[in-house]
């Protein structure tokens, strides 16, 4: 009777998940090269009204880089982990503050997800209702990270 409740408790857990997973907005076709320099010059042109100095990477529908800009005196540890929220955002299709705000609730589980970054500062890149890439930014704090990321996706507007 035990092990029956058991496999029914790890059927509904995975069906839950299964379900949130299909919750995600689809894929789209990949950003573009056009698009990827025009989001990234949106992140870059608010970094320096702001006098940040920002990373800024931007990969296609399934994480893979597309286009990267590092601005001069920007910390090196900033171009890999604007890297990884980018990935984060588009293989997750999620922001990545979205697992920064479960880790900050608890939910240290997710900092073991791979490849998920917990760190603001990676967005999906939408269009028609469709993941076609994301950005990420990093070089400030991660709510900076996460203002400049928004700048670049207002170009797409």
């Amino acid at each position: 009777m035990i092990t029956k409740m058991l496999i029914s408790g790890v059927a509904l857990a995975l069906a839950a998940g299964l379900a949130s997973a299909q919750d995600r907005p689809p894929y789209g076709p990949a950003v573009t090269l056009d698009q990827a320099k025009k989001i990234a010059a949106g992140a870059i042109e608010e970094s320096r009204k702001q006098n940040w100095r920002m990373a800024v990477a931007i990969v296609d529908n399934h994480g893979f880089l597309k286009y990267f800009e590092s601005m001069d005196d920007t910390q090196t540890a900033s171009i890999g982990i604007a890297v990884d929220k980018a990935k984060t955002a588009a293989m997750y299709r999620r922001p990545s503050k979205a697992f920064e705000d479960l880790v900050n609730k608890g939910n240290v589980r997710l900092m073991g997800l791979p490849g998920a970054m917990p760190i603001e500062g990676g967005v999906p890149i939408m269009v028609g209702g469709r993941v076609i890439g994301a950005i990420g930014v990093s070089g400030m704090t991660s709510e900076q990270d996460g203002l400049a990321a928004a700048a670049g996706l207002k170009v797409l507007q």
